[in-house]
């Protein structure tokens, strides 16, 4: 007996003396191989930009925490990068995909992206930042799913289903990038898709998405267009709203809703109608023509086909705003965390500062531009992350062309020059986006979410802050900001890196509309930020310097 003691005592000690061994998370390896090929979604050959043969791409389906490898391989005879949008990235810009914290990867090169979905949940996307090469494919859907010790707010559904909806040009990407490097805007598009596709309607179409009678199923609905607007609506079905950009929402119940470009949303929907087929409908909103991309929705047990009857989309934006107001925040549901979302109170963090955005749009030389606070971005041959790294930033760009109070004025005198914000790290600010235009924008963060707390229309001033939601607004990294309306977002910027603030309208983008937020940690410590990635690009002025000495813990 006092051997067994002695030995289980041994045990007890020696188990206690053992170092917590915890398991990495999980990888998942992709190998994506970028090519051209002939596609006709609008019945028009043009072409396209494929993955592994695919238009839209594959679908990446993930889970929070886990770590993706993806390699991608340039087939194409032109510089080539994807941005993963709404993926946060944290403390690794270097993995953003942009033109301003990435070198493009060459035509018959490849570059392997790595990333880790960090305390994320929600339905994402992905696509090509480089040129004009959205406007060709090569995007696809990228879903986090919630673990499975954290529970979600809704019983699980019988499948899970993507749907990429997008307005398309029948002109090729290149012939609209040729418009734009003129000067000239690139119109207004020839259709919508749904998944790369539109229903004929004449009998012939295979269904998109199958349902089993009395089942409930999840749809992410993502706009992945280049600048239209869409109401996204499914014929005979109501739509429950549970998720948007990573955040668990108050579940109202829709007939339809806007889908704004870059956003996306996650609904439940139960196949409660008659067994038959059923359109789900995406059509453009705040255009002169309404175009209307269709898809077939098909019960597991129906036979008559689609009524043509398609249901009416609502009209005017004051709809659309007031559908904004009635989106919650669900504070008792958990995201990525165990914590309640509603743990987080924002509401009672004092700003630090202020930045207003106002838009504009003009001729410089002739040719059309577009601005925030009368600076109109380019990007340089060496990215600013990059050059900020290799401490050559004042060679690259200058920070802080713009004041914090942007004013129509100064929108107007428009500068075009790599437009770089200095931020500290850590602090809570408040960003105002004025838009003074006749048309609607759609702004889109990295690297975060904010909360969105307030669009209105008319100017903003400081009195306005009374009429901010700061309880339950959505965590988001979109916003639209209507015709002669201001919208207002808080955030703490806490993840170090180089960060871009886009218009998600693609000919705003790329004929400048967009900045950096420089978020740098002046610990320069790896708890805060990771060292350039072993296998990154390098061009520009850096491309044969030596590495800096790396951060440390």
């Amino acid at each position: 007996m006092a051997r067994l003691t002695f030995t289980l005592l041994l045990c007890l000690l020696l188990v206690a003396a053992m170092p917590t061994v915890r398991g990495e998370d999980p990888y998942f390896f992709f190998t994506w191989n970028v090519t051209y090929g002939t596609i006709s979604p609008l019945g028009v050959p043009q072409q396209g930009i494929l993955i592994n043969g695919q238009f839209p791409g594959p679908n990446i389906n993930s889970t929070t925490n886990n770590n993706l490898v993806i390699n991608v391989f340039n087939n194409l005879d032109e510089p080539f990068l994807l941005h993963w949008s709404g993926i946060q990235h944290r403390k690794n810009s270097w993995q953003d995909g942009l033109l301003g914290t990435n070198c493009p990867i060459p035509p018959g090169t490849n570059f392997t992206y790595h990333f880790q979905v960090k305390d994320q949940i929600g339905s994402f996307f992905y696509y090509p930042s480089t040129a004009m090469h959205r406007a060709g494919g090569a995007f696809g859907g990228l879903r986090v799913n919630s673990r499975l010790l954290i529970p979600v707010p809704y019983v699980d559904p019988e499948d899970d289903y993507t749907v990429l909806i997008g307005d398309w040009y029948t002109k090729s990407y290149s012939t609209l990038k040729k418009f734009l490097d003129s000067g000239r805007s690139i119109a207004r598009p020839d259709g919508v898709l749904i998944n790369g596709k539109i229903a004929k309607g004449d009998g012939t179409d295979e269904p998109l998405f199958t349902m089993n009678p009395g089942k409930t199923y999840k749809y992410r609905i993502c706009n992945v267009g280049l600048k239209t607007s869409l109401n996204f609506r499914i014929q005979g079905h109501t739509m429950k709203l549970v998720e948007m950009e990573g955040s668990h929402t108050v579940q109202n119940v829709y007939q339809s809703l806007d889908v704004h470009v870059g956003q996306c949303f996650s609904v439940l929907v139960t196949a409660d109608q008659d067994p038959r087929d059923y359109y789900m409908v995406a059509s453009s909103r705040f255009t002169k023509n309404i175009l209307v991309g269709k898809g077939i929705v098909r019960y597991t047990n129906g036979k008559a086909p689609a009524s043509p009857e398609i249901p009416e989309a609502p009209r005017g934006w004051a709809w659309s705003l007031n559908q904004f107001r009635t989106f919650r925040w669900n504070l008792t549901a958990n995201a990525a965390r165990p914590n309640p979302q509603g743990s987080y109170h924002y509401g009672s963090i004092n700003i630090t500062r202020t930045i207003k955005i106002v838009n504009s749009a003009t001729n410089v030389d002739g040719k059309l531009r577009y601005a925030i606070n009368g600076v109109s971005h380019i990007d340089p041959e060496t990215p600013l992350k990059l050059a900020e790294y290799f401490e050559v930033a004042d060679k690259v760009f200058k920070y802080d062309t713009i004041s914090d109070e942007g004013s129509a004025k100064t929108a107007n005198t428009v500068t075009i020059a790599p437009n770089v914000v200095n931020a500290t790290f850590r602090n809570f600010v408040e960003i105002i986006f004025e838009n003074h235009e006749k048309s609607l924008q759609s702004w889109h963060l990295d690297g975060y979410s904010f909360f969105a707390v307030a669009i209105e229309p008319g100017r903003w001033s400081p009195e306005k802050r009374k009429n901010y939601n700061l309880l339950d607004a959505v965590s988001r990294h979109t916003i639209q900001v209507f015709p002669k309306s201001w919208g207002a977002i808080l955030l703490t910027l806490d993840n170090a890196g180089m960060w871009n603030l886009r218009s998600e309208l693609t000919e705003n983008r790329y004929l400048g509309q967009q900045l950096y937020f420089s978020v740098q940690s002046p610990a320069r410590s790896l708890r805060d930020e990771y060292n350039i990635p072993d296998n990154a690009l390098l061009c520009g002025l850096v491309k044969d310097m030596s590495l800096p000495q790396p951060y440390t813990i």
